[in-house]
């Protein structure tokens, strides 16, 4: 079996310690400093327009008496 040389600890470039961690300046931050959301919480001022409530509402009863007079012409 072939053995591979031992690296030389002088030559090393990569960013392990002889202890085996990572230098202070490679580590990723925090979770709490990635965070997008900056300041304090607002809610919402405006909801849903009247609009597109309605048409929701209408295109579900629309679809539900689809689906009773199916099942209604089925029976018969």
């Amino acid at each position: 079996m072939t053995e591979f040389p031992q690296p030389d600890p002088a030559r090393d470039h990569t960013s392990r310690r002889s202890e085996g961690g990572v230098r202070p300046e490679e580590t990723p931050p925090g979770e709490s400093s990635t965070g997008s959301g900056a300041g304090p919480y607002r809610p919402l001022t405006r909801g849903w327009g009247k609009g597109p409530l309605v048409l929701i509402c209408l295109l579900a009863v629309v679809v539900a008496l689809f689906f009773l007079a199916y099942a209604v012409m089925l029976n018969l």
